[in-house]
């Protein structure tokens, strides 16, 4: 099944932990209910990149949600690629943009939204959220909806 799908990191002894951001980390597989809406959840609490000012690290929960068309994207291989971020200096908007834009191109997903709650910084913490909806679906409006929408309700912050 494996060398089928061309997944080289899912069952590897020999993982290797790169620490500079490599999008080609990432591989996906085939999706056995394409014909299915459901939403695939992964949440990554320990989250690392650097400011790309002072150098200084930046620690996130990442949350990407995303309804699968024909491909999802493999867990352990994501899993590298978030790592990678660790000395990747860029601002919070700009990651939470480019690991979507990223899936984008691995999957091509019906929707994906991608959310970062990163801990405060000199009493500041800031919270990207981007998301997509393939042009011409319903998951189009929808994206507009979620994103319209997003902070209506906002979630209590303690400090995190």
């Amino acid at each position: 099944m494996r060398e089928k799908e061309n997944l080289t990191k899912l069952g590897s002894n020999g993982t290797v932990y790169k620490t500079d951001y490599d999008p080609s980390l990432l591989e996906s597989f085939s999706n056995k209910h394409p014909g299915n809406d459901y939403f695939v959840k992964f949440n990554c609490p320990e989250f690392t990149s650097l400011c790309p000012i002072t150098g200084q690290p930046d620690f996130a929960n990442i949350i990407i949600s995303y309804v699968p068309d024909e491909k999802l994207v493999e867990s352990k291989s994501l899993k590298l690629y978030l790592f990678s971020f660790r000395n990747h200096g860029d601002f919070h908007e700009d990651v939470v943009n480019i690991i979507m834009k990223d899936l984008i191109a691995l999957m091509d997903p019906k929707y994906i939204e991608v959310w970062g709650k990163f801990l405060p910084r000199g009493g500041l913490s800031i919270d990207p959220y981007c998301n997509y909806g393939k042009p011409g679906t319903r998951w189009e409006a929808a994206a507009w909806e979620r994103l319209k929408n997003h902070d209506l309700y906002p979630e209590k912050v303690d400090n995190r």
